[in-house]
């Protein structure tokens, strides 16, 4: 089966990407793509620090940030821009205002009952931008129950295929991440590829690899596996999306449509 030309194309800059240069060709490499995209480096290391564009586009903090102790607050796991949120209706989210999709299939057969248990619940599309910071780290207290690696193209994110490409979630390769809460509300994340994210890490699934040969979806299941509110899971070796979806009466969203939130932020409150 051909590859998809996204995919082609992603996997070529990705390679660039990751290829480490001799440190003068680097640091130019660095300093054009941190002018260019208008990074905001306060938080980071120099840019000379870096030793590949990727390490670079998959910078940590130097300080972490303070995690809201309050255990009703959620929190964003990411740098991002609130691209639409709202209610789950009919099993439908909206990739932006007035461009519907049905979650079943965004969530794939292994997660069918927990369509049915977000159902009336709120769906919130953060979009990280190629200048954003690239790491995302869990909204709340949350135990994976289970995840699904499924395949599919890279198409970009941005806001004219969002407008205009029907199921662009869908057509694209994502990560279904199932969770609960402690009180056993049902809590799902979604990671999306998109057009030069040459890999979507998860931390506690090393054996997940994106943007790859894999034809088939791929299904995890986890016994105990607790992440606390705010701890590291994984990176997207370029901006991309997440999804966060909540079950009814558990998840009250306090934000507005464009509205640019950062990593830590309280984004609502659980009922």
């Amino acid at each position: 089966m051909n590859r998809h030309y996204s995919s082609t194309i992603s996997n070529a800059f990705g390679a660039f990407a990751s290829k480490a240069f001799s440190k003068p060709i680097q640091n130019i490499i660095n300093n054009s793509y941190v002018k260019l995209m208008k990074l905001d480096m306060s938080e980071f290391q120099d840019p000379k620090e870096y030793t590949t564009l990727n390490k670079l586009f998959t910078r940590s903090l130097t300080t972490p940030r303070e995690i809201n102790s309050d255990e009703k607050v959620i929190i964003s796991p990411v740098d991002a821009l609130v691209t639409d949120y709202g209610q789950i209706v009919n099993g439908k989210a909206y990739q932006i205002k007035g461009m519907e999709y049905s979650i079943y299939e965004l969530f794939g057969e292994n997660h069918a009952e927990s369509a049915k248990f977000v159902e009336g619940g709120q769906f919130v599309n953060l979009y990280l931008s190629p200048k954003d910071y690239h790491r995302y780290h869990m909204p709340h207290k949350l135990r994976v129950e289970s995840m699904t690696h499924i395949p599919g193209k890279l198409y970009p994110v941005n806001f004219p295929l969002l407008k205009n490409k029907k199921n662009l979630f869908i057509e694209n390769e994502r990560v279904i991440i199932d969770c609960e809460d402690e009180n056993g509300d049902t809590y799902i994340i979604v990671l999306v590829g998109a057009l030069n994210v040459g890999k979507m890490v998860i931390t506690f699934e090393e054996s997940i690899n994106t943007n790859s040969n894999l034809q088939e979806p791929k299904h995890y299941i986890y016994d105990d596996l607790w992440l606390e509110k705010g701890e590291l899971f994984g990176w997207f070796e370029m901006g991309s999306t997440i999804l966060l979806f909540s079950e009814k009466d558990t998840f009250m969203p306090k934000l507005s449509i464009n509205q640019k939130v950062k990593f830590a932020e309280p984004i609502g409150k659980i009922k």
